[in-house]
């Protein structure tokens, strides 16, 4: 019985950057400085409790505050909303994944999982902008935590809690630094790239990568055959 973990921003849905350029345009509303970079890879971690305390620490020397990290969320959500009333063509759902997300959590043999990045009122209010069922997902995001190893640990530890049996976990993700993170944890990734660009994490190491979930005979073989990345 597997429990299914998927990252959010590029694996469930995508926005063309815009989040990435809302939580940039954040930090300059509040703190009156250019962002340095939205190229995540640059970060120690890619998390956005990590992103924002060391550009603070670049910045100004000194640890986020809880409550500056309060606000900033709110100001950054805010901007998601503006943006995709401004610009909703821009936001879209990578084919396939409500149906793949809907199917596994009415499968029994299944556990999902979401296990994100980013914060996780922003990260679930995105997938509900695209009616992607979240009430009954196990959902850890970056609130709090520096490494995308223990939001992932949050999400297993949340099954554990609820005493769902499960003998295997598999990862789906987009990202590099999913690729690291799953070599690292020794966790079976199954890979996306919505632009269909595969070669970026079969080049990583990654052996099996979809573009989408429409092919769902061929993703859920993928899910049974997955391995760590190399």
């Amino acid at each position: 019985m597997p429990l299914i973990i998927f990252d959010v921003d590029a694996t469930l849905v995508y926005s063309n950057k815009l989040d990435s350029k809302a939580f940039a345009q954040t930090y300059k509303d509040i703190y009156g400085r250019p962002f340095p970079t939205i190229d995540w890879s640059t970060y120690p971690h890619v998390t956005d409790d990590t992103i924002l305390k060391t550009v603070i620490q670049q910045h100004f020397q000194r640890p986020v505050t809880k409550e500056e990290r309060e606000k900033f969320k709110a100001t950054f959500k805010a901007s998601i909303i503006e943006n995709r009333k401004l610009k909703p063509t821009e936001y879209k759902i990578v084919p396939g994944a409500k149906e793949i997300i809907t199917l596994l959590i009415n499968d029994p043999l299944y556990t999902v999982g979401i296990a994100t990045g980013g914060w996780k009122d922003p990260a679930v209010m995105k997938l509900n902008f695209l009616n992607i069922p979240t009430d009954p997902l196990l959902i850890s995001g970056a609130d709090g935590k520096e490494t995308r190893h223990e939001i992932i640990e949050e999400v297993i530890a949340k099954a554990k809690e609820k005493n769902v049996s499960f003998d295997r976990i598999i990862y789906i993700g987009d990202a590099i630094w999913d690729v690291k993170t799953t070599r690292d944890m020794k966790i079976p990734l199954v890979g996306i790239r919505f632009k269909g660009d595969l070669e970026t994490l079969q080049k990583a190491g990654v052996q099996h990568v979809v573009k989408n979930y429409l092919d769902i005979p061929t993703f859920m073989r993928y899910v049974e055959e997955a391995v760590s990345p190399i």
